[in-house]
């Protein structure tokens, strides 16, 4: 075999594998993960602090996930903690991007593919002594709608489909 032939074979072998290795990272899977580490000191938990993360890059929208986390963890009887010690530290972290449908037919205009955005939003809970000891992390990754007529309820369904994984059940009265 020729030193070209080498070549030839090394770049077909070398695109083969990005066409494979970029597919596999590409494939997004939607919806809610969690991760719960310590279910008996989130049962046993009655207060919280809430400590800023990363924020939403609005300040409204910002507003919006603080108190949908509180409602949640109302309702699961944990209030927040007027100030000083609590039992657990809850913060969140959001991030938007862009996904682009690999299966989308190119734009006739520009060749470009669909594009879509995709918000991911993540409550993580620790321990006030610890805080990189996490005793909950939960985590959405859902396109967007950005319509803000639209942002309250999609950020109250987010919020609220976290806490479906969370170990503590929402109280009834």
């Amino acid at each position: 075999m020729t030193v070209l032939h080498r070549i030839r074979l090394f770049l077909i072998l070398s695109a083969v594998c990005a066409v494979q290795a970029g597919s596999l990272a590409q494939r997004t899977t939607y919806g809610v993960t969690a991760d719960v580490t310590n279910e008996a000191a989130l049962l046993k938990a009655v207060t919280y602090t809430f400590v800023p993360g990363q924020p939403a890059y609005d300040k409204a929208l910002d507003q919006l996930i603080i108190a949908a986390i509180d409602r949640e963890l109302s309702a699961r009887g944990v209030t927040k903690a007027p100030s000083g010690r609590s039992e657990i530290v809850v913060t969140y972290l959001s991030v938007r991007r862009t996904d682009v449908d690999l299966k989308s037919k190119p734009s006739p205009k520009d060749g470009t593919l669909r594009e879509y955005p995709v918000g991911t939003l993540v409550v993580s809970i620790s321990d006030p002594a610890d805080r990189q000891k996490k005793l909950f992390n939960g985590r959405i990754d859902e396109p967007l709608d950005l319509d803000p007529a639209t942002y309250e309820t999609t950020i109250k369904t987010a919020v609220a489909a976290i806490f479906e994984k969370y170990p503590r059940k929402i109280k009834t009265p």
